[in-house]
Parts: structure tokens; C-alpha cells; sequence
């Protein structure tokens, strides 16, 4: 029996011996090899399975945006506020003490910018009857140059509108000061913990490996915080650009629109251009000159552009070596998924990521297309660079 069904194995064999041998040539002929197809075919696979993992990696972020974003806050804040804890620690002050002295000022800070923002809202709604009585009067000039009927206008509760309009803010203020103490939250935990991350990396991995750890956030730590320092300064002279311009050409409230663009302006090229919105309404509602409106939209136009295109790129240089079409990606995608905080965060997670591809090999690809490139083309025109066969 052994004999017989050897003998048959061999015959089939033979049989398809010749067609192997035919697809092993074909395949040969078009340069690829059983190997190679294999690789192909497992790259396909790869490039799928990450376009999956990062529509699911997205779905997860939106659901857990309540728990996410604190802590990718309070990440962030980590970083500037961990020399603080750094510095009192070598006053030999007890790391503790330290960690309360810091949540103290953050406390003191924000409950500032809430006494500010509480006393602009006050000073608008002390002086809405009189911005309402201007509207009534731009309407009825539209309706009688449009000859519009009067009726659609009036109909309108302008009362109702701002109250509502209000009434959202202090839901949105509501929801702010939850998620403030819940990035304060996670604050002392990640700042208790940060002074024993370095030994813990040393137990965990190799010595090479602990230190490429170390290097990746010694790196992300440093670009980021020089980024949100440089962007605070700038950002402060914006606002007191804007400020001292308005009220030079006597617009109202221009401490809020100086604080409006402070705050704004952290976000990428969208937030100058929001800021400069309600100034110029208003301006439109409070003169009656032409001429006044276009003085104040020349001097926004004159502040934005001149800090946004000319100081901000000397002071800040190549500092996070991004492309500019990777922060505009950046900024819808954060955007879109966590709002405004999304877009404030957008330019920092875009910078940590590429210097967490940067230092592994495998994603440096990702890394230089997410890249200026103008690093590069210096180091092309010196002749630095040398062309891969």
C-alpha cells in the first residue's frame, strides 16, 4: 500500500511539475517573485488595516472627548508648568507643597480671566438698548432702500435673540469650569508623578531605549513650550496692538476686542480672521461715517498682517519645522473633533507627533513629509544631499 501511494504522489507530481514551473516563469517575466508577492499582498493588508485603526482611533476620541481632551490639556500644561514644580523643588520645597502652590496660581489665573470676561459681558449688556436703537435705524434705512416691507424687520425680537445668544454662553461657561477642574484634576496627578517618570523608564527598558524615551520627550517638552511661550508674547501684542488702535479711533469696548484677539490668535491663520469680525460689526453699527469703518478694518488688516506674516515668523523662525499644509489639516481635524479647544491644541499635537515619528525609523518618512522641507532644499542647494539609486 505504501508503494502504491507513493507511486501515485510522485505521478501527480510530474502532472503539475510543468505548470508550477510555467507560473514561476511568468511571474519571473513580470519582475516578481513568490517572495515579493507575498510582501505586496501583506503591504496591502498593512496600509488597510492603519486606515481602519485610525478611523477607529478617531471614533474613540470623539466618544471620550469629555475624558480626552482634559487630559490632553492638562498634558500640555504639564509641560510648562513642570519647571515651575522643577524650581521649588530645588528651593527644597516638598514636591506636595510645590504641586499645591502651582495649582493655586493656575486657580488664581483662571478665576481672574473669569472675574474679566464676567465684567466685558456686563459693559455689553449695560449698552445694548443703545446699539438696538442704532439697528432699528439701519433697518429701517435698509428696508426703505431695498423697499423692503418695514413688517419683516419689527417682527424680529431682538431682545429675545441676545437673551438666548446669552444664555448660551453662560452653558458654555457652565461647561468650561467642569472641564477646567477636571484638567486640574488630572494636573496634579501627572505632576506628582513626573519626577519619578525618569527612574520607572530605567526599570522598564534598556538603558538605549529609556534614554531614545527620555530624548522623544526632552524633545516634545522643549519645542513646545518655547512655541507656547513665543505664541503667548506675540499673541499679547496683538492684543494690545488691537486695543490701543481701537480706542485711538474710539470704537467701543476695544479692551474686549483686544482680549478677543489674544485669545484667538493661538489658533493658526482662522483666529486672527474671526477676531477682526466683531470689531468691524460693530463698527458698522456704531458710525455713521464710512470712512471710520474703513479705518478700522485698515488698521485690524495693518495689525494682523503685519504680526501674523512679518513678526511672528522672524521671532518664531522654523521653531516646530511644520508644513503649513499640515497645520491647516491639523487645525480642521482637531477642530472638527473637539471645537474650539481642538483648534488650540491642533498646532502642539501636530508638533509631538512628528518628533514621535522622527525618532523611529520605521515613521521617519512621515516625519519629513510632515516637515517645512526648507531644511532640506538648504541642504540640497550645498550640495549636501545625495540622490538614492
Amino acid at each position: 500500500m505504501t508503494w502504491k501511494s507513493n507511486d501515485i504522489l510522485r505521478q501527480h507530481f510530474v502532472a503539475i511539475a510543468p505548470h508550477c514551473r510555467e507560473t514561476v516563469l511568468k511571474n519571473k517575466k513580470k519582475g516578481k517573485t513568490l517572495g515579493s508577492v507575498s510582501i505586496e499582498n501583506n503591504r496591502t493588508v498593512i496600509v488597510l488595516l492603519a486606515v481602519l485603526t485610525l478611523i477607529a482611533v478617531g471614533a474613540v476620541l470623539k466618544m471620550a472627548e469629555p475624558i480626552i481632551l482634559p487630559l490632553v490639556v492638562a498634558w500640555l500644561l504639564s509641560y510648562l508648568l513642570g519647571p515651575v514644580v522643577d524650581f521649588m523643588q530645588k528651593l527644597r520645597v516638598p514636591l506636595a507643597l510645590a504641586v499645591v502652590l502651582t495649582l493655586v496660581m493656575v486657580l488664581v489665573m483662571g478665576l481672574l480671566a473669569g472675574l474679566f470676561l464676567n465684567a466685558r459681558v456686563s459693559v455689553f449688556a449695560s449698552a445694548f438698548p443703545r446699539y438696538q436703537e442704532r439697528l432699528m435705524q439701519l433697518f429701517a434705512s435698509l428696508t426703505e432702500a431695498t423697499k423692503l416691507s418695514p413688517d419683516v424687520l419689527s417682527k424680529i425680537d431682538w431682545t429675545e435673540r441676545v437673551g438666548g445668544f446669552l444664555m448660551l454662553i453662560s452653558g458654555s461657561m457652565v461647561n468650561f469650569i467642569v472641564k477646567f477642574f477636571t484638567v486640574l484634576i488630572f494636573l496634579v496627578f501627572l505632576l506628582l508623578g513626573r519626577p519619578y517618570f525618569r527612574y520607572k523608564m530605567e526599570h522598564a527598558f534598556s538603558v538605549r531605549n529609556a534614554d531614545k524615551i527620555a530624548g522623544i520627550i526632552n524633545s516634545i517638552s522643549s519645542q513646545i513650550g518655547k512655541y507656547l511661550a513665543l505664541q503667548f508674547f506675540i499673541s499679547l501684542a496683538t492684543g494690545f496692538c488691537v486695543w490701543l488702535g481701537l480706542s485711538l479711533i474710539g470704537l467701543d469696548f476695544p479692551v474686549t476686542w483686544g482680549a478677543f484677539a489674544f485669545f484667538l490668535n493661538f489658533i493658526p491663520t482662522v483666529g486672527s480672521i474671526v477676531a477682526s469680525v466683531p470689531p468691524i460689526l460693530v463698527a458698522l453699527v456704531q458710525f455713521e461715517s464710512p470712512w471710520r469703518v474703513v479705518l478700522v478694518c485698515a488698521v485690524l488688516l495693518l495689525i494682523q498682517g503685519g504680526i501674523g506674516n512679518v513678526l511672528s515668523p522672524k521671532i518664531m523662525g522654523e521653531r516646530l519645522h511644520l508644513s503649513p499644509m499640515v497645520v491647516l489639516v491639523s487645525l480642521m481635524f482637531w477642530g472638527w473633533l473637539w471645537g474650539f479647544m481642538g483648534a488650540l491644541l491642533s498646532v502642539p499635537i501636530a508638533s509631538a507627533i512628528k518628533i514621535v515619528c522622527e525618532n523611529i525609523e520605521a515613521l521617519r518618512p512621515i516625519s519629513v513629509m510632515m516637515g517645512s522641507g526648507k531644511s532640506y532644499k538648504g541642504e540640497s542647494d550645498r550640495g549636501l544631499v545625495i540622490p538614492i539609486n
